[in-house]
């Protein structure tokens, strides 16, 4: 009985282990692949990364400013390719930090769209 409620134990924490490591962890892979296939000067030049669209921070919740203009124009963790890459053109044409510069503007220049 002592065995069992022992085993019982190491499992109930090796799975909160798993579930607390899961669900802290939101990678948008998809995202990042579309990027950088839509916009292959600036993934060749460019380190594309997390902090492509989010300040740095530790948790990744605070987007830059493209962050939050691509959040306006995409679904909730959004999967479709299709749908994510309609998302990136449709941010292409808003304004970004760069005085009389669209993202777009600045991603036909090969730079990333985002100001650190």
């Amino acid at each position: 009985m002592k065995g069992l409620m022992r085993g019982m134990m190491v499992a109930g924490a090796v799975a909160g282990v798993v579930i607390g490591f899961g669900s802290s962890v939101e990678a948008r892979p998809p995202y990042k692949k579309v990027f950088e296939s839509t916009y292959e000067k600036v993934a060749k030049d460019n380190k594309v990364d997390c902090n492509s669209c989010h300040v740095a921070d530790k948790e990744k919740k605070e987007r830059n400013n493209y962050g939050e203009a691509l959040a306006k124009n995409i679904g909730k963790n959004e999967k479709d390719e299709a749908k994510i890459k309609e998302a990136l053109v449709k941010t292409e044409k808003e304004k970004s930090a760069i005085k009389d510069k669209t993202f777009g503007d600045l991603l036909k220049d090969g730079k990333l769209p985002a100001s650190k």
